[in-house]
Parts: C-alpha cells; sequence; structure tokens
C-alpha cells in the first residue's frame, strides 16, 4: 500500500483540471462477466498483464460490488446510480426509462456537460430498447446489440450449427477481429484517432463480451493455458436454502452441456480454460486501448476506468456463471485511473458498490452530481485508502416459486449485505415481505461461503445485528459525515 506526501496532498485538495489544458476524457471500459481473474487481483492463473500494468497506475478496489448479478439490472445501477428496487429492473428485459422517465444516465449527464459520449460494444442489456438510450449518446450506439452467430462463433462446425447457443467454447486460429469483441476494439481505437483531432473532451464507452458465454477465443489465448486448477469446491453451500442454489440455466443451453447440467471432469476443466482463455484474449484488445492513448498522447488527460459487470462462478459452490447472491457472482474488479492523483498504484479493502461510480466520475471530472442518486463518490479513499468507509455492500437477487428464468421481479427476492466480515441474506416473500429463509457465512472461517451458519444457536445476537443493519437500508451503513 503506498502512501503520498504533501505534494500529493495539495493535488488531491486543488482543482483537477487545474493540471490539465482541457477538461479530462473518460475511456470507460466496461467487461461482461468477468469476476476479479486478473493477475493484479492475486489471481494466480490468469495472464493479464495489460490490465496489471493498468493497475499500477490506478486505485484497484479489493472489494466492490455489483447491486444485482445479472448483466442488465447490474449495468444499470452503475450507469444510473440507482438501485434495482429504485429503476424497478431485475430482469433482462425491462427498460429503466419504464420506472425512471426522466433519470440522467452516467453518460448523458457528461453530455449535458459538453462532452462527446459514445458507446461501441455492449453497454446497456437487452435486444432492441434495453440496449438503447437515445439520451446517454451524441452519436448512435455501434455494436450495442449482437445476435449475429457468425461474429460468436468462427469454426466451420459452429458455423454450421442452429440457434443462438452452440457448442459452449471454440478455439480457433484466427485474428482478433474474427470475434465480435476483437471488431469492437478496432472500432473503439478509430473513434480515439477521431477524438484526438477535436478540441471537445470525450466519454467512450467500449464494451467487451468475452469472458461471457459461449467462451470462445483465438486459439493461441487458449495456448497461454496449460493446467487450470479445479474449483475449490463443487458442492453447494451447506445447509443453505434450495432456492438460493438453483442454476439459472445459462450454461444448460449450449449444445454439448447436459441439461441436467452435470458436467465430467473434462467438461468442467474445458470450461474453466476457455473462460481463462478469453479473459486474456480481452485483456490483449484492452491493451490495444491504453497503448492507441499513449500514442494520441491522450493518456495524461484521460480518466480510464475498467470493470466488470458482475461476478462468474466456474463450478465453484456446485454453480456456474452467475444469478445469485454469493461472493463469486457479487464481487466485481473495478480499476480507476486518474492523470496524476492514481500514477503511483493505490489498493484499497473499503467496500463500494457500483452505484458509487456514476458521483465518483461526475467528481473526478468536475460536474455536480445529480440529485437522487443512490451511491457516494469514493474520491476521499484515494486520499487515505484505509479511513473508515461503508459498513455494508447491498445485493439482491430474485427468484421465482419454481425454476430460475424470472420475469420482471419474480416471487421472492434475496436481499444480501457483505460486511466486513460476513455476508448476510434473507430471502423474502415479495406480495407479503416475509422472510422465508436466511444465509450467514463468515468470511474470515469460511472465506469461500461453504457453510450457512444462520440455523446455529450461536449465531443469534449476529443474526439479529446484520438483520437491523439490512432493514437500515443503503443510507444507515454510509461512513460518517455522509
Amino acid at each position: 500500500m503506498r502512501f503520498f506526501g504533501p505534494i500529493f496532498i495539495l493535488i488531491f485538495l486543488g482543482p483537477i483540471f487545474s493540471l490539465t489544458a482541457k477538461p479530462l476524457n473518460v475511456l470507460f471500459i466496461s467487461i461482461d462477466d468477468l469476476r476479479p481473474a486478473l493477475g493484479c487481483y492475486g489471481d494466480k492463473t490468469a495472464l493479464t498483464p495489460n490490465i496489471d500494468q493498468l493497475a499500477k497506475r490506478s486505485i484497484l478496489f479489493n472489494r466492490a460490488y455489483c447491486q444485482q448479478a445479472v448483466c442488465c439490472p447490474s449495468r444499470l445501477s452503475l450507469l444510473t446510480g440507482l438501485r434495482p428496487d429504485t429503476i424497478k429492473v431485475w430482469d433482462l428485459a425491462t427498460h429503466f426509462r419504464e420506472a425512471k422517465p426522466q433519470a440522467i444516465t452516467l453518460p448523458q449527464h457528461f453530455k449535458n456537460h459538453g462532452y462527446h459520449t459514445r458507446s461501441i460494444g455492449k453497454i446497456f442489456h437487452g435486444g432492441g430498447k434495453p440496449s438503447k438510450d437515445p439520451p446517454s449518446w451524441s452519436a448512435a450506439p455501434l455494436h450495442d446489440f449482437v445476435r449475429d452467430p457468425a461474429l460468436r462463433y468462427a469454426t466451420q462446425k459452429n458455423l454450421k450449427g442452429k440457434g443462438l447457443k452452440r457448442a459452449s467454447t471454440e478455439s480457433a486460429k484466427v485474428p482478433d477481429n474474427r470475434y465480435i469483441d476483437g471488431i469492437v476494439c478496432e472500432d473503439a481505437l478509430k473513434a480515439l484517432d477521431q477524438y484526438a483531432t477535436k478540441q471537445k473532451p470525450f466519454f467512450l464507452a467500449v464494451g467487451f463480451r468475452k469472458p461471457h458465454l459461449p467462451f470462445c477465443a483465438p486459439q493461441r489465448y487458449w495456448d497461454l493455458y496449460k493446467d487450470i486448477p479445479p474449483p475449490v469446491s463443487q458442492k453447494h453451500p451447506k445447509d443453505a436454502p434450495e432456492l438460493a442454489v438453483r442454476s439459472w440455466g445459462e450454461l444448460e443451453g449450449y449444445s454439448d452441456i447436459p441439461k441436467n447440467g452435470k458436467l465430467t471432469a473434462a467438461q468442467v476443466q474445458k470450461l474453466r480454460h476457455g473462460y481463462y482463455a478469453c479473459v486474456s484474449y480481452v485483456d490483449a484488445l484492452t491493451g490495444r486501448l491504453l497503448e492507441k492513448l499513449d500514442q494520441l498522447k491522450l493518456t495524461q488527460n484521460t480518466v480510464v476506468i475498467l470493470w466488470g459487470d458482475h461476478g462468474f462462478h466456474l463450478g465453484e459452490q456446485g454453480l456456474w456463471t452467475k444469478a445469485n447472491n454469493y461472493e463469486l457472482s457479487t464481487r466485481v474488479p473495478l480499476i480507476l485511473s486518474i492523470p496524476n492523483l492514481t500514477t503511483q498504484g493505490i489498493q484499497t479493502d473499503a467496500l463500494v458498490e457500483f452505484v458509487d461510480v456514476y458521483p465518483t466520475l461526475a467528481e473526478v471530472c468536475q460536474l455536480k452530481v445529480p440529485k437522487g442518486v443512490e451511491g457516494i463518490s469514493f474520491m476521499p479513499l484515494i486520499k487515505n485508502p484505509k479511513r473508515p468507509w461503508k459498513k455494508a455492500a447491498f445485493s439482491q437477487y430474485p427468484r421465482s416459486t419454481s425454476g430460475n428464468r424470472h420475469r420482471k421481479q419474480g416471487n421472492f427476492m434475496g436481499y444480501s449485505i457483505r460486511t466486513d466480515r460476513y455476508r448476510y441474506i434473507e430471502w423474502r416473500n415479495v406480495k407479503t415481505r416475509l422472510v422465508q429463509a436466511r444465509e450467514l457465512y463468515d468470511h474470515q472461517a469460511d472465506p469461500q461461503e461453504m457453510k450457512n451458519l444462520a440455523g446455529l444457536p450461536d449465531q443469534t445476537v449476529k443474526l439479529e445485528e446484520l438483520e437491523l443493519l439490512l432493514k437500515g437500508g443503503w443510507q444507515k451503513a454510509l461512513p460518517a459525515n455522509h
């Protein structure tokens, strides 16, 4: 952990714009389904030299959490600064403006303050309307909604298949731009070239789809890995309620995966291998964006933020993909590079949430934060990474009475808080608001969340304490003076 002397404090307290000739640009990099499987987060398997290098000049948040572990509501919480229950989006099809027509999104706020805002790749989520929000952008989104199998697969076998979901993995001897993410990267590079000739500040959002399923990447990224370790445990947490550990059915939809979800050891190995290959693929593309900033002499005037929209299970806890309230699905990578402020590299263990990104980026670029945003700027953590911060991070996930392919809100909502030591979850009936089941995990003794302690008599006091914290809501969990 690095700390800074008087020079840093002067810079931190003074206007950021005074250090640059013009307003700061923003390069906003979203990576789909990326858990903290990065070298800079201590993952000993991941080969991610470019993101690791970015982290060396950034503040890295070791304990950042999404508000709901599935694409649409998770992305919206970051892009609006509002939580799922506020925007009434818990599924993949609902547009947030149905409940909040006057909401001002993060890119829209920058656009309203003179920035040229552009989206290339997956930023918002969904087919048709949910993937588009015209007020947010100065130009029409590019590659925001891609369903063409020829952009997802490259081998003849998969191209001849049927449906959207064909093989769950693919290794092909093709260039990076054979898949959609390589195309997104090339168009983003062109956009940066164009911005370099303009005087207007930019907010460029670049959304990569990997490592989302299917795990398809050029073969050279598969070749980086030989021995991928197996999951720590492939069993559900002991005494966890049934509705907490249901499969979302995402993986089972692929043609080479059994419908009952039972995988062989070889299948588990191949899927994990594919995930890491895709991570390295996206790392290489990210490196090209960062290199372009250097070439165009934009690095010293551009804020770079990189985030994964939620975590991901790779067989741990007997779960695959996301769509639950556990640590592996709710914890996310979040890296923020600010010229002249984070150049020496900072890490913090403070609890932060996706709703905090909006007010933070606004403060970094000296824009006023709109009223009603449900997060707080984490800029104070740059000055003091160890200062007292939030008491808890809040996540949630809905469930239907049976199955898990919910639509809208479902019949039950699982509300979760993550404190410094514990994860506490209440599964509430949506109509009656009565609690149907509880979960409690002690991360000090059980970092893999394998034993639900909620039913133990000696945990009664702790349960009551965490129940009050959860009922108090996010406002009661804020640090002092907020």
